[in-house]
């Protein structure tokens, strides 16, 4: 990971705060399994970087993190009463129809970091909208007003919208035989799904910088998620005249 350059991925930079868009695969903070982080890669680069929140290993999209202990102090408080705007796009599957549905649960996190649905857990709630419907599959747009562990992956699967890629939470790989018509795949060979990772992006993230100004910072698709939605809409189904 290391070989990633961090200037190739900065969606915005100023005195005081530093966002990137993370690319999936790393962990945001380093762990037994992996020493190489988000806040190692950017102290490399900014050795006071702090990191202001979390994203799952194999989510991509945007991450702040404050470059002094003031711009940390700030943020951390907008975290705190709820002030920050996170919204991500998550490729789902079946056609889901959503216009600012509110999901609602009290979450639990288990054994081993799973995290369950249980009356004694913690509340959390989420909106969700449909951007996009295709053949057997959907693009939603999610904003977790809370910031629970795994949240929109518990709760997309809770609603029967599980996130494509999400194993862990009942989703499935995607296979571009699912939706191509007339797929013809090379003999002798196995067929590897279109992406490898849960299809999940935190694209905006929208708080209040340290001179008062509210701004919104868009991340844009990687690679595989352009790939994703490329084929999701190249494979349409064909109206009906």
């Amino acid at each position: 990971m290391r070989a990633l350059k961090l200037k190739d991925h900065i969606v915005f930079e100023d005195n005081d705060y530093l966002i990137i868009n993370k690319p999936a695969g790393i962990s945001s903070l380093s762990d037994r399994q992996d020493a190489m982080s988000v806040l190692t890669w950017s102290q490399d680069y900014w050795p006071q970087a702090q990191l202001c929140h979390r994203l799952d290993k194999q989510t991509s999209g945007a991450i702040a993190l404050a470059k002094n202990p003031e711009a940390y102090r700030h943020l951390s408080m907008q975290f705190q009463n709820r002030e920050v705007n996170k919204t991500y796009h998550a490729v789902v599957q079946g056609r889901q129809h959503y216009s600012e549905k509110k999901i609602e649960l009290a979450l639990t996190v288990g054994r081993r970091g799973l995290v369950h649905v249980n009356q004694g857990g913690k509340d959390s709630e989420t909106l969700v909208t449909t951007l996009d419907v295709y053949k057997a599959h959907s693009l939603l747009s999610c904003t977790p007003v809370t910031g629970r562990t795994h949240q929109i992956r518990v709760h997309l699967s809770h609603v029967g919208a599980p996130i494509v890629g999400d194993l862990t939470y009942g989703g499935k790989l995607f296979y571009l035989s699912e939706i191509k018509h007339k797929y013809n795949l090379k003999k002798f060979t196995e067929e590897k799904p279109l992406m490898s990772r849960l299809a999940l992006h935190a694209a905006n993230l929208k708080f209040q910088l340290l001179q008062g100004k509210e701004q919104a910072f868009e991340a844009p698709y990687p690679k595989d998620f352009q790939v994703l939605i490329k084929q999701l809409n190249k494979n349409r189904p064909i109206p009906a005249n």
